[in-house]
């Protein structure tokens, strides 16, 4: 376990594609967005992770707000590898909720 986290951050400095932390990156956005009924493709997560941009297929609308959670997913994932050694509190879990909401339309409600 240890050696895939040492990978994981060592390719996350390596800023290079096709490496387990970018199939990690893209991979855990989308299937997570998805499940919370994010309707941007796989393909269309690449696209953002890769080139901080968006495909549009089409007259299909895109939410912003699925956009925004898919880049603060991506930010979620190196926040938890900076920090997984250290033991799960209130108030990480707190900061992971603040990280993916922030930008969205969730965060501007009271």
């Amino acid at each position: 376990m240890n050696n895939i986290l040492e990978n994981l951050r060592e390719q996350k400095e390596m800023k290079l594609k096709g490496n387990l932390y970018h199939y990690t990156q893209v991979s855990f956005a989308y299937n997570s967005n998805k499940i919370e009924g994010n309707e941007l493709t796989e393909e269309q997560v690449r696209y953002i992770y890769e080139l901080n941009s968006i495909l549009v297929e089409g007259q299909t609308a895109i939410k912003v707000d699925g956009i925004f959670k898919t880049v603060n997913h991506f930010k979620l994932v190196d926040y938890m590898l900076d920090i997984v050694d250290e033991d799960l509190t209130d108030d990480m879990i707190k900061e992971f909720h603040k990280i993916l909401k922030e930008g969205t339309s969730d965060s501007r409600r009271d």
